[in-house]
This record gives C-alpha cells, structure tokens and sequence, in this order.
C-alpha cells in the first residue's frame, strides 16, 4: 500500500501524522491494504520515494521485495553475474530486471511478443521470445535464475545454470521436483515466501530516488473493482501490476 500517515502508535517514533509511506503488511497473516485505512507494525513502512505517485508507489513493496529477497538476500548478486529472469514483464519480473541491472548484474528476461520492448526498455541485456525461441538453448552459463512463472519452463531453466548456481523461485508447488533436479546437476534451488521488511524496502526505495527503478503501472481499478483487477493479473496478460484505487486524488491502494 500507499498513503498518508493518520495516527501513530505509542512509541513510534520513525513517522509522524502527515509522512506518506509506503510499504506491505505483514504476510500471508496480516490485514490486507484493500481499505481505506490500514494499520501495521512500524517497521512493515518507509518512506514513499518522492519520485513515484501514490499509484507507483502502491506497485511496488510486494512485487519489489520478492525481487529484491530473491536476488539480493537469497542470491547475493554480484556485479557481473548473469541473470535470467522468467516471466520478465510481469509485476515481479520487470521489478527483478531493474534490480537487477542496478546490482551490476548482465540480464536475460523472457517475454512474449510486444512485451519483449518493455523488458528491453527497462535494461535487458538480452530478450528471449518465449514462444518462438528455446530460452534454455538462448540463455547458458547462467549464474541466477529468478522463477515468477513455474511449470516445466522452471524446471528446464536449471539447465541453464553454471555449475554451483541459483534458481529462486516464488512459487512452492511441485517444487520438490526442482529440488532434485537442480541436486543431480549440482546447482542449487530456493524456494522464497515473502516477508515484509523495512530493510527490503529502504533499498527499493533508494534505488527509486536515484531513478533506477520505476514500477509500471498496468491499470488502475477503484476498490469496488477488485475482482477486475484480479481478473487482469491472473490472465497472464498484465504489464506490469494492477492498482486498486480508494481515492482518485490520492490513488492510495496497491
């Protein structure tokens, strides 16, 4: 979510009435953000970068900190390490190529058709046409893979690892097969749950004020329309993440 600070809590002392943040509520336990007003732990909010709108803003701690959880705590990117991110214009992938890119890091994305010009405009070093192209055949010596799609594709891509590398993957079912694939190809694979973390989010939110990170917006919906926005995220079809809307003036809900 995305707002403006209404109260605090006794013994807050990082915020005050009137600061915009943004952040995630803790998950998959926590209140969810699809309210008008929203209360939380301090530490599951930061400041909202002054560079992005409400709208942005809102786009960015869930998916960003899948990305940033998989490939700066779980991965450790290094500079020039390559990257192969699956399923890269989506709301965690075109988020993944752009922290990516800002840790130094040479990055493959795959994508289809026309959504292959806006992973090449955030970065990509390389894009791959999932649907014309063979991505393990495209994408070799691979140091990590960020998994956001799932299905045999994930399961090919630790092919494309180099001996000792890392496939992070933000989805858990049939992953006991990666496991033991990536063991007898002698890489390694992580399952990721997301958590919310104010560390997380202060290195998305600097990477945002240096303008090197910038979530894309696919739609806005009021709140009334949840179930549209749902709708368009599950279709596969969506650029980017959907918003959910309280207030036109203040576009205040991711």
């Amino acid at each position: 979510m995305s707002g403006v600070v209404e109260a605090v809590g006794l013994g807050v002392s990082l915020f005050e009435v009137g600061d915009e943040v943004f952040g995630m509520l803790p998950y998959p336990n926590g209140a969810g953000a699809y309210a008008e007003y929203v209360t939380g732990p301090v530490r599951a909010f930061a400041p909202k970068p002054a560079e992005l709108s409400h709208a942005e803003a809102a786009a960015l701690p869930m998916a960003g900190l899948v990305a940033w959880q998989a490939l700066v705590d779980t991965a450790d990117l290094r500079p020039g390490q390559r990257v192969l991110v699956l399923g890269a214009a989506g709301g965690i992938g075109h988020l993944a190529m752009q922290v990516a890119k800002a840790r130094g890091a040479y990055v493959i994305g795959t994508a289809s058709g026309d959504k292959c010009g806006l992973v090449r405009g955030l970065g990509a070093d390389e894009v791959i046409d999932y649907r014309t192209a063979d991505v393990v055949k495209e994408a070799h010596g691979i140091d990590v893979v960020l998994d956001v799609v799932g299905g045999k594709v994930r399961l090919r891509a630790l092919d494309s690892l180099r001996p000792g590398g890392i496939l992070v993957s933000s989805l858990p079912v049939d992953f006991d097969e990666v496991t033991a694939r990536a063991a007898e190809l002698g890489v390694r694979a992580k399952n990721l749950v997301i958590e919310h973390d104010r560390s997380g989010m202060t290195g998305l939110a600097a990477l945002a004020e240096a303008g090197r990170l910038r979530p894309h917006v696919a739609a806005t919906f009021p709140l009334t329309e949840a179930a549209k926005a749902h709708a368009l995220a599950e279709s596969g079809g969506a650029t980017g993440k959907p918003v959910l809307t309280v207030h036109p003036q203040t576009e205040s809900r991711s």
